[in-house]
C-alpha cells in the first residue's frame, strides 16, 4: 500500500521518502544519515501521517548522531517561510 503524508492544509500526497533527505542534507547532515533518517520514517509510520509527526521523528533521529542538525533544520525552515516558500 502507498504511504500518504497528511499536510498541514488536510491535503494528502504519497509519501516521498527523498524529501526527508533532501531537507536532511539542507540541514546539514550527511548523506548516510540522511538517507537512514529516510528508511527509518518509511519504517516507522503506518498508512498515512502528517508532517508534523514526521518532522518530530526526523530530527528525534537526526539530532541523536548531531544535535546541531535539529538547530539547522528550523533555521532552514524559518529561512523558507521567511522568503515565502512552502
Amino acid at each position: 500500500m502507498v504511504k500518504r503524508v497528511i499536510k498541514r492544509d488536510k491535503r494528502t500526497e504519497v509519501f516521498i521518502p527523498e524529501k526527508i533527505v533532501v531537507s536532511a542534507l539542507k540541514a546539514g547532515a550527511n548523506p548516510e544519515s540522511a538517507r537512514k533518517a529516510a528508511i527509518y520514517i518509511e519504517g516507522t509510520i503506518g498508512d498515512e501521517a502528517d508532517t508534523s509527526e514526521i518532522k518530530r521523528i526526523v530530527l528525534e533521529k537526526l539530532s541523536k548522531g548531531n544535535p546541531e542538525l535539529e538547530k539547522n533544520w528550523l533555521n532552514y525552515e524559518k529561512i523558507k517561510k521567511t522568503l515565502g516558500f512552502k
